[in-house]
């Protein structure tokens, strides 16, 4: 009976704490990375896939001879001296430069003229930064074409203007003098509103008691633009720059394409053209890799360039 009695005893008994150890959970911290983490993800497999991926293979492919028919032949660094060599690059790239140096300085005043003025308190200002918004929502083929039609010489509407300031008739995109300029300044026009918008914002931010107190302080408009306007928009200044800077080499494909074709007599022919050309018109997709790989080492040391002059639009610089 005994014996009974402490087998049911046994049984009744709660299990030991040894075989249970309580659960542990995550620290704040570690759930706060994991969300982190899972919010990324999305946007980390994207970059990669589309991104990464891609530049990894086109630096690979930069030093092989490829055929376009799926022979690959290893040349080591010699479509980089195919690269140095070639007077069509070089001259691709100078007009590459010239169209940066004017449009990007433009493109920015421009913005940033609009921004301060649709930040006015003015009846119909809504309407205006609608409209002027308004082209960045096109494709910019559609750009180009419609442009085209405007620069045409005979029926344009752009040579209509120009007469009636007596000026004669000109040929906006068959003048190698001209065509380059007419590009940017399609350029600026698509663009201004979408950098307007950014510019507005970092207005905005601005402390309106700043303004006042030197209004009673007795500072003139330039004054204040000088010494409050343009301190403080520094951050959105070295973003503009940097964006506008990175758009004028990667992103003219399109308008040169629809407004010239890189014409007349190459004037056009931006560096991102001649790329296209090499790997899709020519076949040569090893040596478009490597003008492709040159670019974007230059365009990573413009922008070390421009953060060091600009100190990344931080404001320790003591001032």
């Amino acid at each position: 009976m005994s014996s009974i009695a402490t087998e049911r005893q046994q049984a009744a008994a709660p299990p030991a704490a040894a075989e249970h150890p309580p659960r542990r959970r995550l620290s704040r911290k570690h759930r706060e990375w994991i969300a982190a983490g899972l919010f990324l993800l999305p946007d980390g497999l994207g970059l990669s896939v589309f991104v990464i991926l891609p530049m990894f293979f086109s630096i690979v492919l930069s030093f092989f001879q490829v055929s376009g028919f799926g022979s690959y032949e290893w040349i080591g660094l010699g479509n980089y001296e195919r690269m140095f060599n070639d007077p069509y690059f070089w001259s691709s790239m100078w007009v590459t430069a010239k169209y940066v140096v004017i449009m990007v300085p433009v493109l920015f005043v421009v913005s940033l003229g609009l921004g301060i003025l649709m930040k006015q308190k003015l009846p119909g200002m809504a309407v205006y930064r609608t409209a002027l918004f308004m082209p960045y929502m096109l494709s910019l083929v559609v750009a180009g074409l419609l442009w085209k039609f405007m620069f045409d010489e005979q029926t344009g509407v752009a040579n209509k203007i120009v007469g009636a300031f007596g000026i004669s008739p000109q040929s906006w995109l068959g003048d190698p003098s001209l065509a380059l300029y007419s590009v940017i300044l399609v350029t600026v026009w698509y663009m201004m509103g979408y950098y307007m918008i950014i510019f507005l914002a970092g207005l905005n931010e601005i402390p309106k008691e700043y303004y006042e107190a030197a209004k009673i302080d007795g500072a003139s408009p330039w004054t204040s633009f000088r010494k409050i306007t343009w301190p403080l928009l520094r951050p959105t200044s070295f973003f503009v720059l940097i964006m506008t800077t990175v758009a004028a080499i990667t992103g003219t494909f399109d308008l040169v394409y629809s407004l010239t074709a890189g014409g007349p007599a190459n004037g056009t022919a931006v560096a991102m053209f001649y790329i296209y050309q090499q790997a899709f018109v020519f076949g040569e997709y090893g040596y478009a890799s490597a003008l492709g790989t040159f670019l974007v080492l230059i365009m990573v040391v413009l922008s070390w360039v421009i953060f060091k002059l600009t100190k990344g639009g931080r404001f320790d610089d003591g001032e």
